[in-house]
Order: C-alpha cells, then structure tokens, then sequence
C-alpha cells in the first residue's frame, strides 16, 4: 500500500496557506518564517530599504576552527619514527591517525 505525505505550510503571522519560507538574519540570529504571497511582499518592501543601504556580511556560522595541518617535514619525521618503532607507513599519501597519534604521545 502506497502512503503518499502533503506537507502544507502556514502563514506565521495570520494562518493562511503559505507560499513561502522565508529566512532572514537580525541580532547574529538566523530566523525562518513561513508566508503567503501577501506577507512575503510586505516583509520585502518593509527589509529592501535596510538591505540595499547594508552591506553583506559574513555565513555568520561559526564551525571550529581547522587544525594546523602537518607540514611535509612533520610529516617525514612521523614516518621515519613510524617505521623505526614498528608501524608500516607509506613513503607518500595520508599517515593514518593511529600512528599520528602514537608519534604526538611519544
């Protein structure tokens, strides 16, 4: 038996049927809004004053930040102490985690 879902949106401000989803920033917080046709217009002509006279700024996500990544000289020295202590490494490529780990414990 086929099961068949209909998602229907609502407008936020009077409960209409939404046409739209509408995300927006304000404070350094990220917003969504559903809206119909009517609501969406309005929102526009209300934010495009404030938009056009801004300027972009950054995603405004903030991942972690990106570990330095091993130089080819820090990485020879993690393959030639892999192989002195038994591990088998390959002369190019990624060093696994495991002897990376090994080598910063020693």
């Amino acid at each position: 038996m086929a099961k068949t879902t209909i998602v229907r949106l609502t407008d936020d401000l009077d409960g209409s049927d939404a046409a739209s989803t509408v995300t927006f920033g304000w404070a350094g917080q990220s917003y969504e809004i559903d809206l119909s046709k009517k609501n969406a217009t309005a929102f526009e002509k209300t934010i495009r004053p404030y938009v056009t006279a801004g300027r972009k700024a950054g995603a405004g996500t903030r991942g972690r930040k990106a570990g330095r990544r091993a130089t080819s000289e820090d990485l020879s020295a993690v393959r030639t102490w892999a192989r002195e202590n038994g591990f088998s490494v390959s002369d190019r490529g990624r060093v696994p985690a495991n002897v990376v780990e090994a080598y910063k414990a020693r």
